[in-house]
């Protein structure tokens, strides 16, 4: 397993929260995702064996936010 942090910018509610748990979270390979509305911040941990986190920043921003 891998972890990383991903700055995002434009998450502002629980509703972007929601939004971008819900979408990474559904992604194959990956086991946890905690967003950080305050510090703009998505950390996720994924198996690097089964997608990439080229794959888990094209979903955060297929929600409407920006990987930073």
């Amino acid at each position: 397993m891998e972890k990383v942090v991903l700055n995002v910018e434009g998450m502002s509610c629980s509703h972007c929260e929601n939004a971008v748990k819900h979408a990474v979270g559904a992604l194959e390979g990956v086991n946890q995702v905690l967003v950080d509305l305050k510090g703009k911040s998505v950390t996720v941990e994924y198996d690097t064996s089964k997608i990439s986190i080229d794959n888990i920043k094209n979903e955060i921003e297929e929600q409407g936010y920006d990987v930073i």
